[in-house]
């Protein structure tokens, strides 16, 4: 049961860091084609689609997208209450 919550745990984690990163490389800047361009085509994959659903609710202040920060907090609820549940 441990090494399941660890698994689940460690993925959590994971997907933090790729929004963590993705938001990162939305500072750098880019040419079409480029190596950078390419990893934040790929984050953008990965961490798009979870973002848009807080996107909905929550518009960018000021040209400012706080749905990163509102999407990271809300995993870390997620791996307590399954940490809470699970242990």
């Amino acid at each position: 049961m441990y090494s399941f919550v660890s698994v689940v745990i460690a993925l959590l984690n994971f997907y933090e860091l790729l929004i963590v990163l993705w938001c990162i490389a939305s500072w750098i800047p880019r040419k079409p084609g480029g190596i950078i361009d390419d990893i934040s085509s790929v984050l953008a994959q990965l961490v798009e689609p979870y973002l848009s659903i807080f996107r909905r609710f929550i518009p960018a202040i000021a040209g400012i997208d706080f749905s990163p920060v509102i999407a990271v907090v809300v995993l870390g609820v997620v791996q307590q209450l399954v940490v809470g549940i699970l242990i």
